[in-house]
Parts: structure tokens; C-alpha cells; sequence
């Protein structure tokens, strides 16, 4: 099956090598072309890195953490990491299982009992492992609006008496947040440490993401974060492109951190710089066995439920030919090579990170403002990255 291609992940000697000089000729296109894309859409700031190996190839940053310019982003600064939270909640769950101390094949009634549906006997049909990836039957992103009025967690989840399943459990794909975030009670009730306690001790601190956190408040209390922004207007400057098209003007406000989804942890809650997200990369590519084990990267990147949407995605679609959910990442074949990947979106923030197993290479990028082109950018560092290894090998 070409989806045994986990075994790669140990088997280093088939990983295709790149010169330093290519690498490093590589990143400065790459430099080049995330500053001009970052200037085109007047995007406050934005950091990405590069991993191969157990190596940092390249980490960057660009311009400021707010418009009003006060201060630069560099390689500590938090940003929000939005959905790109999901793989932590993931990893830590799937975790658990592998020790036996939850079950993935527990109902999710079993830890969030005042969970109903619509049709009787529904709620208990959806396991943990559904949660994890997005197969529980529930219509896409059910009552993620509630999230902005202000409603509790317990009020939110009452609600869903009144919703009737699409599809049984594992037959259909559903992204879910708050449905997501029933991940939580589930690993509090096994654990003596809550969520962010628990990330902490088993995640952050193991692999020295110095700067990572969960949740509103610690964002709050840093120093050195990017502040989120929204686009307010695109103003024609009357000038065209090389396509003849009008050039405009983006102007972004910045605007307050919102707790909303904060209130859903695993689907949302963490925050992190680059330099983090670097060392969490080299550990999904295997680097860190003690933290995360070969079994558990496994375990997380088994192909759950297919995606067929993300097949139409702008700027991916022309690369790819097949896509998957797991355990919190997306499996997507990207021109003849598996990428673990995952995207995030919260207002004012966007994020992607993804990995390679068989170049043994990851990326990931960060920018505090809502805007596409980091799906650009995203996209065409992996067909690049595969012109790459063609060329050196």
C-alpha cells in the first residue's frame, strides 16, 4: 500500500540528501519571494522555518508585530496557531491510548455524559478516534458561531440535542471545533494535570518549545506576541500588473485577541513562535523518539477519513492528487510524496506547517493577518522542495 510510507521514517538511508549550497540557494529564493508576497499584501509580519533532518535549515522573519510598526517579529514572537492546534491535542490523546489510559474506542458520552442528539442513540455511537479525525457523523463545524456569543461550553453543548447526524460515525467527513474540543474532558478525566498542564509537561518542555502555551490569559501576559489584523479594505492604486490586472492596496486594522475559540483548547487553544513550531516539526519527523515515539507517529498519520475537498484547494490543487484526515493532521499525496500537514485560521491570524517523511523535511509559516496567500506560499514551497530533490539526486 503506498500508505505503508511511514516505515521511511526510520529507514534514513533512503531519504534523498540535498547539498548545503542548494539549501541555502533554496531559501533565498524562498526569503525573496515570502517578502515580496508580504509587501504585496501589506501584511503586517510573518516568520516561517525550514526543517530537514534534525536540523534547522532556515528560520526567517519579516516586518512588524503590529501595523503601528512597534515592534519586529523575530523567531520568539507568539503568534496564535488557530486549527494548527489540533495535531497537539491529537498527539497527546493518541498518547494516552498507547499507555492505556483512555480508550479510543470510548464513546465521547462517557466523559461529556450531558452530550445528546437528535436522534436517540446517536451521541453514544461517536468515539474518541471519530473526534480525532473529524469522522463523527456531525455536519461540518456545528455551531462554531455559538463560540462568538459569548455562551459557555456546557450551554454550547446542550444545544446539540437539537442536531440530527449527517452520516453514521467513520462514513463521512465533518470538520469540527467545538466537537473537537470534547477532547479535553476526555484527557483531564485520565490525567491529574488539566490540558495545558499536560501539554506542557509531555510537549512543550521535552522538546524546549520555550515559548508555547495554551490559552488566552498566557497570551495575554507575553511580551513579544503578534497582534492579530483584519482586513478593513483593498484600495486601487491605479497601477496594473505584467497580467494587466489592478494592483491594490490592502489596509489591515488590528484588533483585539478574542477568547472565542480559545474556549475550544484542542481545536484552537495554543500559541507558539516559529522557532517552536521548528523543534515540534523535527520531532513528527522521528528526531525525538523519547518524546514522541515511531508507534505514536504512526498511530497519527494512518489515513481515517477521506477529503475530497481539499483536492479543490486553491493553490494545492494543481499538486494534489489524493487527500486524507488521520489523528489531527491532514495526509495529503503531493506529487508522488506524502505530506502530513495542517492549516490554521483565527481571526486575525493564519498559519501552516507540514512535514515530508520521505524528504525528511518540514515547513511551517505564521502570519498575523487573514489573508490566502500563505496557502500560496505553502504550496509552492513543496512543489519546490520536490524540484529540489529531483535536481540533487
Amino acid at each position: 500500500m503506498f500508505f505503508r510510507f511511514i516505515a521511511l521514517f526510520f529507514a534514513l538511508y533512503l531519504i534523498p540528501t540535498v547539498n548545503a549550497t542548494d539549501l541555502a540557494n533554496f531559501n533565498k529564493k524562498l526569503s525573496a519571494n515570502v517578502a515580496s508576497e508580504i509587501k504585496k499584501y501589506s501584511i503586517p509580519g510573518a516568520a516561517y522555518a525550514i526543517v530537514q533532518n534534525n536540523q534547522v535549515i532556515a528560520m526567517e522573519s519579516f516586518g512588524y508585530i503590529d501595523k503601528a510598526k512597534s515592534q519586529k517579529v523575530d523567531n520568539n514572537t507568539v503568534f496564535r496557531l488557530a486549527s494548527v492546534s489540533k495535531p497537539f491535542a491529537a498527539t497527546i490523546t493518541t498518547m494516552l491510548a498507547q499507555e492505556q489510559q483512555l480508550n479510543l474506542s470510548d464513546p465521547i458520552t462517557k466523559y461529556v455524559p450531558h452530550f445528546a442528539l437528535a436522534t436517540k442513540g446517536a451521541a453514544e455511537k461517536i468515539q474518541i478516534k471519530h473526534l480525532l479525525s473529524h469522522s463523527s457523523g456531525l455536519m461540518p463545524n456545528a455551531y462554531d458561531n455559538l463560540l462568538h456569543e459569548n455562551w459557555s461550553m456546557d450551554k454550547i453543548i446542550g444545544r446539540f440535542d437539537r442536531v440530527t447526524p449527517i452520516c453514521q460515525p467513520a462514513k463521512c467527513y465533518g470538520y469540527q471545533n467545538i466537537a473537537y474540543g470534547f477532547l479535553q474532558p476526555a484527557i483531564e478525566a485520565v490525567s491529574t494535570k488539566n490540558y495545558a498542564s499536560l501539554l506542557q509537561e509531555r510537549i512543550f518542555s521535552p522538546l524546549k518549545m520555550h515559548n508555547a502555551s495554551v490559552g488566552i490569559d498566557v497570551f495575554l501576559k507575553q511580551k513579544n506576541t503578534a497582534k492579530p489584523h483584519i482586513l478593513r479594505k483593498r484600495i486601487k492604486t491605479g497601477r496594473k500588473d505584467r497580467a494587466g490586472k489592478d494592483i491594490r492596496r490592502y489596509i489591515w486594522r488590528t484588533v483585539k485577541v478574542e477568547p472565542d475559540y480559545y474556549k475550544v483548547a484542542p481545536a484552537a487553544g495554543v500559541n507558539a513562535s516559529i522557532d517552536d513550531l521548528s523543534k515540534w516539526l523535527i520531532a513528527n519527523l522521528g528526531h525525538n523518539p523519547e518524546v514522541l515515539s515511531p508507534a505514536l507517529l504512526s498511530e497519527l498519520t494512518i489515513p481515517r477519513i477521506k477529503t475530497k475537498k481539499d483536492l479543490r484547494r486553491r493553490y494545492w490543487r494543481e499538486h494534489l492528487t489524493d487527500a486524507h484526515y488521520g489523528y489531527g493532521w491532514r495526509i495529503y499525496q503531493f506529487e508522488g510524496h506524502p505530506i502530513i500537514y495542517h492549516s490554521g485560521w483565527v481571526a486575525g491570524y493564519r498559519a501552516d506547517i507540514g512535514y515530508s517523511p520521505t524528504l525528511d523535511m518540514g515547513f511551517a509559516i505564521l502570519i498575523n493577518a487573514e489573508s490566502n496567500v500563505i496557502n500560496k506560499i505553502s504550496s509552492q514551497f513543496w512543489a519546490q522542495a520536490h524540484e529540489l530533490l529531483v535536481a540533487s539526486n
